[in-house]
């Protein structure tokens, strides 16, 4: 029997920590607004109106249609509660690098979309939502690869529109169609539903998501290259991924505390940079593998590691000290794909 103290997400106490409760910004994403895409004739009814379409009315318009929203300050703290507001908005900041900035002032809206991906050799539909910046959005998308605790995980769900305040579009997958892991579960069974997680049929459903996006930005006259971004279990995959694509869709990669990555070879098929963010006291994301293989992918990539810090502490902060360190490495995460990504964008 393997260890099993690599699947508590802890600070090296291995403690869970305790489940955080669904905010109105939560409840607000499990709206019913539902889109639909159909590889087989090209149905982008995800692009075609404001209610239903958000990229192409983000594409071309900076402006927001006149149904009201309510807006939430949201103090410097992630462990922030967001105001759910009517049909399909919430509100949240903007985080800014400068100091000096006032987070009070730079709120921007974001939209968001239940959605369903169909794709070539994909069984069935994959559930996703879609994050989509209002004011203020760049025209390129994110794909967010969770952790085992999937899609619907309130801490997962924050972090995605947070990024989407950042100007882009975040689509979050249900990478385990329906069931991931929950923490009521005994450890015990860990191993055996982590064998049920086909890697093939996760990869697939990767690829048919990311084809998604890409041809939803090329309907609406886009061709930006994506970036790919993940936690945990999505933060290993991000190295298959990026391997797999070899540049195709993927411009830049994220991987935050990446887990089961011991086979360093694969890394030498990544094409693109990657930033790798963790924590010096992490077993389940050793710093070594890590260097490892930011050495063998080279091409800019970068390692950073948060002294002190255990697993999961970027989006699953259990202090404040951990809260501090978290909104440090989403500032660096929010750099790294401007310069990597937005930089690029606009120069072409």
């Amino acid at each position: 029997m393997k260890d099993m103290n690599w699947l508590l997400y802890s600070t090296g106490s291995g403690r869970l920590p305790t489940p955080q409760p669904s905010s109105a910004a939560s409840m607000f994403l499990r709206s019913k607004t539902k889109t639909r895409s159909s590889s087989l004739n090209h149905r982008f009814d995800f692009l075609s109106t404001f209610s239903a379409s958000p990229l192409r009315a983000a594409a071309f318009s900076s402006s927001s249609s006149s149904s009201s929203s309510s807006s939430t300050q949201r103090s410097a703290s992630r462990r922030r509660s967001a105001a759910a507001s009517t049909g399909t908005r919430v509100a949240c900041s903007l985080l800014k690098a400068e100091d000096s900035v006032n987070d009070d002032e730079t709120c921007e809206l974001v939209s968001g979309f239940e959605v369903s991906v169909d794709g070539e050799g994909v069984d069935g539909t994959i559930n996703a939502y879609l994050f989509k910046a209002v004011k203020n959005n760049n025209g390129i998308g994110m794909l967010l690869l969770s952790d085992i605790f999937g899609f619907e995980d309130s801490s997962t769900r924050e972090f995605a529109y947070r990024i989407a305040c950042s100007g882009y579009n975040v689509l979050l997958p249900d990478l385990f169609r329906g069931d991931p892991w929950t923490r009521d579960r005994p450890k015990i069974d860990f191993e055996k539903w982590i064998a049920n997680q086909e890697a093939q049929r996760v990869a697939k459903d990767i690829a048919a998501c990311a084809k998604w996006m890409v041809d939803e930005f090329a309907a609406a006259g886009i061709s930006n290259k994506l970036g790919l971004i993940g936690f945990c279990y999505g933060g290993g995959k991000v190295i298959e991924v990026l391997a797999q694509d070899q540049g195709a869709y993927f411009g830049i990669g994220v991987s935050f505390y990446g887990t089961r990555m011991d086979d360093t070879s694969v890394a030498s098929n990544v094409k693109v940079p990657v930033l790798f963010i963790t924590g010096d006291n992490d077993p389940l994301c050793r710093v070594s593998v890590v260097e490892s293989i930011e050495k063998t992918i080279g091409r800019g990539s970068r390692v950073v590691s948060f002294k002190g810090r255990g697993h999961g502490f970027a989006h699953r902060p259990q202090s404040f000290e951990e809260d501090e360190d978290a909104e440090k490495a989403f500032t660096l995460m929010r750099n790294w794909l401007h310069d990597g990504l937005l930089a690029n964008a606009n120069a072409g």
